[in-house]
């Protein structure tokens, strides 16, 4: 059975110092409890100050260890009834909810702890540590200095990045606030989402600018984790594609009418979509083609342990398997969450990672060409021949081998309803952890770790990579401007790294847009991203407001298994309504009784 347990934020980034802080309301590093550390020890020197980075770091958010992540809040995932995405698709969202644990809550999809609001307590860190090395610049050399002001700004930038993704215009707060200060500081109206983007873009632009910070880090560096300037490159082309898109860049942004301009920009500009291509193209310029950024060989193998900080790692969080810091364990646990349940005749997973049929019709034909292209050779009766790369190193299907270096013998997984050789992975129609979709997953699962054997992993959680960075350069260049030579050269790049063949040329305008949407959602699943997309392009009030679908396979003689096999799409019967208020999460209630200047996002 599946137990509901609650994690604490876990792993610390150097690998040179891994210390680890638990994310308790009054920790000694707020500088509340002066009894026990002074203002003057705290930043006496770089040690002491080195402590306080190290317990921003410490929040970044550890999403390999959530059993809840944001595909089950799309039509990629088919996720759990107990889940808080199980609510969402029913269009339940309360801004009232105190409820920000992910069992049944109502609160929305967040991708940090306590439906995101909590996040402006690191934010203070950052603020705190930004004002302590200032005043007391004397006791630190300029190059430890710089260096670490630049992450500190990056990291801030990055936490407001996931404030400006869910909840829009928020208030940018960049001193320590404290409760002796009075209601005009203390208590802070929303900045305009346009506000919120410029301060973000600003941050990570002048932190690309100084550079203090190295271009990258590779395995068994001392700083390996940090922030980096290509790390801070990548996140501003993201959030400049991220404001460009069709949600927000539009008069009235997809969440409705917007008086206060928190929830989009106010109007359209096409020039946004420049500024996305214009970042993008500058990485792939200044860092990507090898120098040191490219695309990793094996989209099998990218996230194994083994191949930490490869070439196509941006930003990342690092995890220390079986290791216990401060009483909390700093390994992945993401291997006991998904995967087959059964694995060799016994238990293993909680089975969350089942993808639909929507997202595996995504996945092309060996030959590059569609499954609805009817000179694919596509055959209904027969899903699962000649289909690309990525299908079989990411999606385990009916009679799928598997083997992983855990394990001593092969497996063969199936999901088909058989009545003569019942498997235990049987799709299952109902709310036990066996998938109702037909289906399970293998990305990013360590092939090392037995699931089950608690933080066992080490593979670390990769926020960017290069492959991010071509297809965000593809979609902005060709919003731009349309389908030059440059949107087909990084789209192909992706796609000949899986052995698919270059697209077509003289496709126009849509046509590649279609193109670059398929490709990013194939080559991104299962990393939190499509979650993403769907608001951003305002697509989710469509894809969220049909049934999904699965995969049911029978014989045609079942008594005997004398027949054919059948393969049959079915709907899944789930929750599926998407409201325009959506597109946002609300302003908790609680925080709003708090503070009066907070307006709500529309629709709430």
């Amino acid at each position: 059975m599946k137990i509901k347990l609650k994690y604490i934020a876990a792993v610390l980034v150097t690998s040179s110092a891994l210390i680890l802080f638990q994310g308790c309301k009054k920790d000694f590093l707020d500088n509340e409890l002066k009894s026990n550390l002074t203002e003057t020890t705290q930043w006496a020197g770089e040690t002491n100050a080195n402590l306080v980075v190290s317990d921003i770091y410490s929040n970044l958010p550890n999403y390999h260890n959530r059993a809840e992540n944001l595909d089950n809040f799309t039509d990629d995932n088919d996720g759990g009834t107990y889940y808080g995405s199980w609510n969402f698709k029913q269009g339940n969202i309360d801004a009232s909810s105190t409820n920000y644990d992910i069992w049944g809550s109502t609160s929305g999809p967040a991708d940090i702890d306590k439906h995101n609001w909590d996040t402006y307590r690191t934010i203070r860190k950052c603020n705190n540590f930004l004002e302590g090395v200032n005043k007391y610049k004397a006791n630190f050399s300029d190059a430890w200095y710089n260096k670490r002001v630049d992450e500190v700004r990056f990291l801030r930038a990055y936490y407001y990045s996931i404030l400006f993704r869910h909840l829009g215009g928020v208030p940018i707060i960049t001193e320590t606030q404290n409760r002796s200060q009075d209601s005009t500081k203390l208590y802070m109206a929303r900045n305009t989402y346009e506000e919120t983007y410029n301060f973000i873009t600003s941050e990570l632009a002048a932190v690309v600018a100084n550079g203090n910070l190295a271009v990258k880090y590779n395995a068994g560096d001392a700083d390996a984790g940090r922030a980096t300037l290509g790390a801070a490159l990548a996140l501003k082309g993201w959030m400049e594609l991220y404001a460009a898109s069709p949600a927000f860049n539009a008069s009235v942004p997809a969440s409705g009418t917007d008086p206060n301009k928190v929830a989009g920009f106010g109007n359209y500009n096409v020039s946004r979509w420049a500024t996305a291509a214009a970042t993008f193209k500058s990485f792939i310029d200044k860092y990507g083609k090898g120098a040191p950024y490219k695309l990793f060989a094996n989209t099998g193998s990218l996230w194994y342990e083994g191949n930490k900080y490869n070439s196509e790692v941006i930003f990342d969080r690092q995890s220390v398997a079986n290791t216990v810091s401060g009483g909390q364990n700093l390994g992945s646990s993401f291997e006991q969450y998904g995967g087959p349940v059964w694995v060799l005749g016994a238990y293993y997973t909680w089975g969350n990672y089942n993808p639909t049929q929507e997202l595996v019709d995504q996945f092309r034909m060996a030959n590059g060409k569609t499954i609805t292209d009817p000179t694919s050779g596509y055959d209904p009766q027969n899903p699962y021949v000649n289909r690309e790369k990525r299908f079989y190193d990411w999606i385990v299907y009916d009679g799928a081998p598997y083997k992983m270096d855990w394990m001593p013998t092969a497996d063969v997984i199936y999901t088909r309803i058989d009545k003569v050789n019942p498997s235990k992975n049987e799709i299952d129609f109902g709310t036990g952890d066996v998938g109702n979709t037909g289906y399970y997953f293998k990305k990013r699962l360590n092939p090392l770790v037995r699931p089950g054997g608690g933080n066992a992993s080490a593979q670390n959680y990769i926020y960017l990579r290069y492959a991010e960075v071509l297809l965000g350069y593809a979609e902005a260049q060709n919003e731009a401007i349309g389908p030059d030579a440059s949107v087909y050269e990084a789209i192909n790049e992706v796609r000949s790294r899986s052995s698919l063949p270059a697209l077509q040329p003289a496709l126009d305008q849509m046509a590649m847009r279609e193109a670059i949407r398929n490709e990013r959602r194939v080559e991104l699943c299962f990393e939190g991203k499509r979650f993403y997309d769907i608001i951003r392009w305002k697509i989710a009030e469509d894809v969220m407001n049909k049934d999904l679908h699965a995969m049911k396979i029978t014989n045609t003689v079942p008594a005997t298994n004398s027949g054919v096999w059948k393969y049959e799409v079915i709907g899944l019967n789930h929750p599926h309504v998407f409201t325009p208020k959506m597109y946002l999460n609300p302003i908790p209630q609680p925080v709003r009784a708090q503070n009066p200047k907070l307006v709500q996002n529309p629709g709430y």
